[in-house]
């Protein structure tokens, strides 16, 4: 009889978990907490708060307009995330809460089997039971035909097992409810899938043609939009943390649609060996990169990959390299004329960071200084297969105040510092050969920058920050004049 017993521990336990089942999750099952499903918008690449979005699915964002004084529209737009367009949410909670369902469905299968057994079970204890309690009426009556201290064992056995009779009760109709809840979430999984395929396919597929022709026409609009002012820059997102002190890392804007490749060097000189990294996620999560050896070592953090090549500045020496990494070999080396070099006209940070190469939406720039200049910057929009200087300009920003610089469409950003608090406060614009000084915060995180690019496809800022691998999202002011 000390089997049994055993098995009211059992009974108990089962109990408590179906308890704690119909408190906690069946609740949330049927709609009766207090938590309400509410549409995905998105989130870890974001446009708005930072490059790399905590949800990839987030797209375009429209804000207001209005109208000035002389009857122009002035919108700001944000670059949009270039990844697929978000999905229904209404489809996409109905199908989450359809394998919830099934889900819980497959466990109450689990339970109800496991309660059969155990009812089985408690039913054969209790009619072994009832025979004992029949036996002890028996011994009762013959008591004289049986010895005083079997009388007293047998009598104690029952008085434990009586309490046993309430609980196997209540067990038997736990097992009637969970029967119950069974037959309620079957009837509830089909009037799911009547509702999906009510909404399915057709509409869903509706919905799909009509967000991409949204998006390419947004696109569209985008193009013509391409480029306008610098007015924000986001937080900054911390993609890694590796390497020196100094360095530059960065993605190729003309690289084919699908490709993603990283690129990757460490150290400002004495260093000719540059990782190719198949893609962010890589980039991000592995060490899994392939090397390329350069034909010569470079000098400073001012190198560009695009179109396929690595634009390097020759260590100790004005020439300029175009290396394509497919072939690796030498397509086009060029002396750029009168620039400073080996340490005459670097940045505020130092670094052989003379000469600065840059892309944006109008090709490749090279920004640095020379003594007919006073040492102050000069920018040369370059042809990206000769390297032969298209157009020079001069500014009067002496370029060892600068502490780093960008290009964006056309303008030259320039921050004040490299180092603790920083902003973006002079801008050239080449298009009309003028400037101005600005004030656009732009968060320092690690307290030393030495190197700062602009990249046109991802509409982001790369950064290196004392060994962290930073990105910054860009926000950019458009005037639409209307007819």
């Amino acid at each position: 009889m000390s089997v049994p017993l055993l098995k009211i521990g059992v009974v108990l336990s089962t109990m408590a978990m179906i308890t704690n089942w119909m408190s906690q999750t069946l609740p949330s099952l049927v709609g009766l907490n207090t938590t309400k499903l509410t549409a995905a918008t998105g989130g870890t690449l974001d446009r708005s708060t930072g490059v790399l979005p905590t949800n990839p699915e987030e797209s375009w964002q429209v804000y207001s307009s209005a109208q000035d004084s002389e009857g122009r529209c002035i919108c700001t737009v944000v670059a949009p995330q270039q990844t697929m367009c978000s999905r229904d949410a209404r489809t996409k909670q109905l199908r989450q809460l359809l394998e919830k369902v099934q889900n819980m469905s497959q466990s109450i299968e689990v339970l109800d089997r496991r309660t059969q057994r155990d009812l089985q079970y408690v039913e054969k204890m209790e009619n072994q039971m009832r025979g004992l309690e029949s036996k002890f009426k028996q011994v009762e009556e013959s008591h004289k035909q049986h010895l005083a201290r079997q009388f007293k064992a047998i009598k104690a056995k029952m008085e434990e097992l009586r309490p046993l009779i309430p609980v196997l009760e209540e067990y038997k109709a736990d097992a009637k409810l969970v029967l119950q809840f069974k037959e309620e979430v079957q009837n509830l999984t089909s009037v799911l899938n009547e509702l999906q395929e009510e909404i399915g396919a057709y509409d869903y597929e509706e919905l799909q043609n009509r967000v991409s022709n949204l998006e390419e026409r947004l696109r569209a609009c985008m193009q013509k939009l391409a480029c306008g002012k610098l007015t924000g820059i986001s937080d900054p997102i911390t993609i890694k943390t590796s390497g020196s002190r100094f360095g530059s890392w960065m993605t190729d804007p003309l690289a084919p649609e699908g490709e993603n490749k990283v690129w990757y060097m460490d150290s400002y000189h004495n260093n000719r060996f540059v990782r190719e990294y198949k893609s962010m996620a890589d980039f991000m999560n592995t060490d899994n990169f392939t090397s390329h050896r350069l034909p010569h070592p470079w000098s400073g953090t001012g190198q560009v990959v695009y179109n396929g090549s690595i634009y390097f500045n020759k260590y100790q020496s004005h020439i300029i390299i175009r290396f394509d990494l497919k072939t690796e070999t030498i397509l086009k080396t060029r002396s750029l004329d009168y620039a400073g070099y080996n340490n005459m006209y670097h940045y505020a940070w130092g670094g052989h960071s003379d000469i600065d190469l840059m892309v944006d939406e109008n090709g490749l720039w090279a920004v640095y200084a020379t003594n007919q200049n006073a040492g102050n910057i000069v920018i040369s929009k370059l042809d990206p297969n000769t390297l032969q200087s298209l157009q020079t300009w001069n500014t009067s920003y002496p370029k060892r105040s600068a502490g780093e610089a960008f290009i964006i469409c056309g303008t030259l950003y320039v921050t004040n510092g490299y180092s603790g608090g920083t902003k973006v406060h002079y801008a050239y614009q080449t298009n009309a050969s003028t400037y101005e000084y600005i004030d656009i915060p732009f968060q320092n995180k690690y307290s030393h920058i030495s190197m700062l690019d602009y990249n046109p496809k991802d509409r982001a800022l790369y950064a290196w920050n004392n060994g962290h691998q930073i990105l910054y999202n860009v926000t950019l002011f458009h005037v639409i004049r209307s007819d």
